[in-house]
């Protein structure tokens, strides 16, 4: 899932879960237990709702299923990410919930609150054969509510001509990146060194690996953490790049990625659709004009955010042993790498990036490797109510409204109030 449908609209999961709760606040649920399911002969409809490209993909790919499950027919129903969070609830709300969907990375804590998702079973699928990013995306207090299916993560995009020109090559560590970033401006051309995305949606997205790169958490004994020692550290390095006029904090709407593809940008951050964006945009001639490396390591570690989405099965699937086997199928590893060649996205189990289809691409291999310890929000019913209060929190950082431990103290004073939801 990428930055855009990563702010769709959650209130109606977050009043289910308080719902379920009986009250304003969600109370503790024991961990439930996963019920395996039958792994021989299925037969019967299987109905699956799936969003974005891969939603109007999935209908034709599924054929090789079928053709594999003689018996069975999967009929899917391609939504839009600006509604799929309100189908959803409405359909939990009146139980006619489809048998599998596609959901969001950050979704499950809200979902699965709800009561609506069936555990994932057992002798289903290998927890350790996905990257352990992504597993944790579907984890809520030790129980596992669907699969991971294709993955996301950010690194480093930066033009190699500029770079070429400034006598630079790509940053290793935090200091040797403000160093690349104001060479790309200052001897490169660029009228801003970086692009850092805070006026695109993504802030919080950006903000967190710094978190975990200087060896910080933002979750701690089962509560936010944002007003930690390591918090203000990512955040002064957050505000470094705007504070020295090397990151514009006034880009224009749809100005980038033009301003890149146009040299007036050196660099940015951002996740593997971009590739696909920027090959398109720039032209044939483009590809040669940029690149990417990993990200920068902070005092611990170079940590990334990894995203994507999930597939879950519903508690009240018509065809539940079908909707488990289904959703196996899809983590296969050809199964990933086939679908890598269909929509682009990528495989969220490991075995997949050593099929021909993943090996090919240099670039892709980037990906790969930071997605090995890359790492996700935590699966809480309220996580989208922080994640709108540090965008807005980071834009006034970005703007010199406040300093980076008042924005720390701030983040950590809403999250407070707003609580997990567990």
């Amino acid at each position: 899932m990428n930055t855009i449908t990563r702010r769709a609209a959650t209130s109606g999961l977050l009043a289910l879960a308080m719902l379920a709760a009986g009250c304003g606040r969600a109370t503790e649920r024991a961990p439930e237990q996963a019920q395996d399911v039958t792994t021989g002969n299925v037969t019967g409809e299987v109905t699956v709702w799936a969003m974005g490209e891969e939603g109007k993909a999935l209908g034709a790919f599924v054929k090789d299923f079928e053709s594999a499950n003689p018996g069975v027919k999967v009929n899917v129903t391609a939504i839009g990410w600006d509604v799929a969070h309100d189908k959803i609830t409405a359909a939990i709300a009146g139980g006619a919930t489809p048998d599998v969907s596609m959901i969001g990375s950050t979704w499950s804590g809200e979902l699965a609150k709800t009561g609506a998702l069936d555990p994932t079973p057992g002798n289903l699928v290998d927890k350790a054969a996905f990257f352990p990013g992504a597993w944790q995306t579907v984890e809520l207090n030790g129980t596992a509510y669907g699969v991971p299916w294709y993955v996301e993560t950010r690194v480093l995009y930066y033009r190699t001509d500029l770079a070429k020109k400034a006598g630079v090559q790509p940053p290793e560590t935090w200091r040797e990146f403000t160093d690349f970033v104001k060479a790309l401006k200052d001897k490169g051309g660029a009228k801003n060194g970086f692009n850092q995305s805070y006026t695109l949606g993504a802030s919080w997205q950006e903000a967190l690996p710094l978190i975990w790169q200087a060896g910080g958490e933002i979750v701690k004994d089962g509560k936010y953490t944002f007003d930690t020692p390591e918090a203000v550290t990512a955040l002064t390095q957050y505000e470094s790049l705007f504070k020295q006029k090397l990151a514009p904090n006034n880009t224009p709407e749809g100005a980038f990625p033009q301003s890149f593809i146009k040299g007036e940008v050196g660099g940015f951050f951002s996740g593997p659709w971009m590739i696909g964006v920027l090959n398109n945009d720039g032209g044939p001639e483009f590809k040669d004009k940029f690149d990417v490396a990993p990200y920068p390591k902070g005092p611990v570690s170079a940590t990334s955010f990894v995203g994507g989405a999930d597939m879950a099965v519903f508690k009240k699937a018509k065809n539940r042993d079908a909707a488990w086997k289904f959703v196996q199928w899809l983590s296969e590893a050809k199964v990933q790498a086939k679908w890598y060649t269909t929509v682009k996205s990528l495989p969220a189990v490991q075995a997949a990036w050593q099929e021909p289809e993943l090996t090919a691409d240099r670039q892709l291999a980037v990906f790969g490797e930071q997605l090995k310890d890359a790492k996700t929000p935590p699966p809480f019913p309220t996580w989208e109510q922080v994640a709108r209060v540090l965008e807005a929190e980071l834009e006034k950082l970005a703007r010199g409204a406040q300093t980076p431990e008042q924005t720390a103290e701030s983040i950590q004073s809403q999250a407070d109030t707003i609580g997990t939801g567990l």
